[in-house]
């Protein structure tokens, strides 16, 4: 039943990679591949085939281009792009565009946010080069993180009070907006600093050296295969993998190849569990 819900989830995935990639290309925007999604360009010409999402990057201007004209691609579509500011009850700091014929339950991530399965599309930022202000950068931006997920209900485990909960008040949802213009603030302080060359994926599960990118390596790009389609990566993609994952050919133990995010999947009146 996984592998089953696992492949539903891929095919779900490459249409939402295609409606994204196809609106890029509309408006020349530009993104590459991050993480496990060029790792698995490289090393699979698709995905993972246990990985149950797919990531996407933008330096910050781009990312904004997106944002403003996906809206009017997206209309009459049944995609969703889910930002902090289209979804009230949303907290994160990126943005994900969602497949609003699916339902998904995450694993350790229980909130009211819209769910479906989805495709993560992160803004890159720059970082500065001294290594106590990279530290400070990143203790603020996780400081406001934490405030948001608190003020907008974000828990682990679910809490059968949880459904009697009245929704979020003006008030608070006016303190989360606050919150997340203040973590926004933090994340692109530096973009206005012609000296800097060096950006970050700041929303980053790896540790904060594993994938910083030069400005140098994300304008030099290279379409690799990936399942029936193309996406983009860096073309000096052998180095940022190595930095990342060592040697990233070799796959994992076989009890570490398990999805990482979905824990529950429903589309086409069916129900999985994986």
């Amino acid at each position: 039943m996984a592998d089953e819900a696992v492949s539903l989830i891929h095919h779900v995935e490459l249409n939402i990679f295609k409606q994204f990639a196809a609106i890029t290309h509309k408006h020349h925007i530009h993104y590459i591949a991050l993480g496990g999604t060029m790792l698995g360009a490289v090393r699979h010409q698709g995905f993972i085939p246990w990985d149950d999402d797919m990531d996407v990057g933008m330096l910050r201007a781009d990312y904004e281009q997106f944002l403003k004209v996906a809206s009017d691609d997206l209309k009459d579509t049944h995609y969703f792009l889910q930002t902090p500011w289209t979804d009230e009850n949303y907290a994160l700091s990126y943005s994900k565009l969602l497949d609003r014929n699916t339902f998904i339950e995450e694993k350790n991530n229980v909130n009211n946010a819209r769910k479906g399965v989805f495709l993560d599309i992160f803004p890159l930022d720059k970082i500065p080069d001294s290594p106590a202000r990279q530290r400070r950068q990143i203790l603020d931006m996780r400081r406001l993180d934490s405030r948001i997920y608190l003020k907008l209900r974000y828990n682990v485990i679910d809490n059968p009070i949880r459904k009697f909960q009245n929704p979020l008040s003006e008030e608070q949802v006016e303190t989360a907006d606050d919150f997340k213009e203040q973590r926004e603030a933090v994340m692109t302080m530096y973009n206005d600093k012609p000296a800097l060359t060096n950006v970050k994926n700041l929303a980053s599960q790896y540790a904060y050296d594993k994938e910083i990118l030069s400005l140098d390596e994300l304008n030099d790009i290279v379409n690799l295969p990936f399942e029936d389609t193309e996406i983009r990566v860096p073309a000096d993609y052998d180095a940022i993998l190595t930095r990342i994952y060592g040697d990233y050919m070799e796959l994992p133990p076989e009890n570490a190849r398990t999805e990482k995010h979905i824990v529950r999947l429903i589309t086409d009146n069916q129900e999985f569990e994986l």
